[in-house]
């Protein structure tokens, strides 16, 4: 196995926690109107836990509104439970057609208790950043052992890998500062 197979197999871990950690900053409120704020809530749907994004269109005509329009009428009712069941404490207003979320602005005690929040979310994508680092460090030296690579090889491919890290981390940072600005700067 060549040394560069090292580097492309950390890059792609690094990347895959870069990619988590994305996801999870689009699900923290930020006292903007998202439709992936409502991701992790299940609608009963027939017995079957349903997101709700599969039971009705989620638009959001403006900063401060989501807007659930579900396929079946039947379908509001399990939806609002669902949404006021949930850790949104956003209360839905139901018109019998769809259901309205109007997202309330943020206090500035909330602002930073969700920058701080986003901040334990940064250093547990770097945290998986360098465990992914260690991992393949850990692979270079068997390597060394056992497939018969040079030192020369082994400390290249240790530069690589540590290049990588420290561009993943670096560009965690900045995906948390503009996240930081978002919530800050409403």
């Amino acid at each position: 196995m060549p040394v560069q197979d090292f580097t492309n197999t950390a890059r792609t871990g690094m990347g895959k926690a870069i990619e988590h950690f994305q996801q999870q900053l689009a699900k923290v409120r930020t006292g903007r109107a998202s439709a992936s704020m409502l991701d992790t809530i299940k609608v009963d749907y027939y017995g079957t836990p349903t997101p709700i994004s599969q039971i009705g269109s989620v638009s959001v005509p403006e900063p401060r509104m989501i807007i659930i329009q579900p396929w079946e009428r039947n379908m509001l009712g399990p939806i609002e439970k669902a949404i006021q069941a949930s850790d949104l404490n956003i209360n839905p207003n139901n018109d019998g057609s769809v259901i309205r979320l109007p997202i309330p602005p943020m206090t500035e005690q909330r602002r930073k208790e969700i920058v701080k929040q986003c901040g334990k979310l940064a250093e547990e994508a770097k945290v998986a950043v360098r465990q992914v680092r260690r991992d393949q460090l850990e692979l270079l030296k068997k390597a060394e052992k056992t497939e018969g690579f040079s030192e020369d090889d082994r400390k290249r491919g240790e530069e690589e890998i540590q290049k990588h890290t420290d561009k993943f981390v670096k560009d965690i940072d900045v995906i948390l500062a503009a996240k930081e600005q978002e919530v800050m700067g409403e």
